[in-house]
């Protein structure tokens, strides 16, 4: 994916992750979705246009649709209140692809830093089919991991590559250093977030026989 590309993404996903933390509007992140969106399926279909028709070139260019696409798909939801179940389902494929993606990137490109990137959004992803499609009460969560990814996998990483810096050798350890510790951060979030539910549970379930012994 094109580092204009993770640009923008970033933007988006920051804005996304403010939306599911319950500090941005909907319907208000839904147009930049939009918009961000649409320019993420121009800008492949001219790549593809004026490729060589390499098929590793139209694998790289492909992937900028997965993203134009789930922009579309969040910002047609979020303005017409429609159901997620749709952006749920098209999700889990996308996480499916994402996979695929992760591991071409560790064993083929044997590049860590993409691998790891490919690897947490397509958790992400697979987040948003938890969420979507089998109605998983996680977006607190979700926010909390699309916050740390949209800086760490996409603006930071394209800020680096327009300053030049980041092909340099050490620039790729320290950033292997940053997404291992993003996704202790994800881990730990996890069990907290089970920690507390199941604690919230077992509080309710205490009223409920209380209430139950006073009647």
């Amino acid at each position: 994916m094109g580092f204009v590309g993770l640009f923008l993404s970033g933007a988006v996903l920051f804005l996304n992750s403010l939306m599911l933390l319950g500090k941005a509007d909907a319907k208000s992140v839904g147009i930049f979705n939009i918009f961000i969106g649409t320019i993420q399926m121009i800008i492949p279909f001219y790549l593809i246009v004026v490729s060589s028709q390499d098929h590793w070139e139209l694998y790289n260019d492909a992937s900028i649709f997965l993203f134009g696409l789930t922009y579309l798909y969040v910002g047609f939801t979020l303005l017409k209140g429609l159901d997620g179940s749709g952006l749920g389902w098209f999700s889990l494929w996308v996480a499916v692809i994402g996979i695929v993606y992760t591991l071409t990137s560790f064993i083929h490109f044997h590049n860590v830093v993409n691998a790891l990137t490919w690897g947490m959004w397509a958790f992400l992803w697979f987040l948003f089919f938890l969420a979507n499609a089998l109605n998983k009460k996680i977006d607190h969560y979700i926010g909390r991991v699309a916050f740390v990814q949209s800086w760490v996998t996409l603006t930071i990483p394209a800020l680096l590559y327009f300053l030049g810096v980041w092909s340099s050798k050490m620039v790729n350890q320290i950033w292997t250093c940053v997404l291992i510790l993003a996704i202790a951060y994800f881990i730990v979030s996890f069990f907290k977030l089970k920690f507390l539910y199941k604690k919230e549970k077992s509080i309710q379930t205490i009223h409920v026989n209380n209430a139950l012994e006073v009647k």
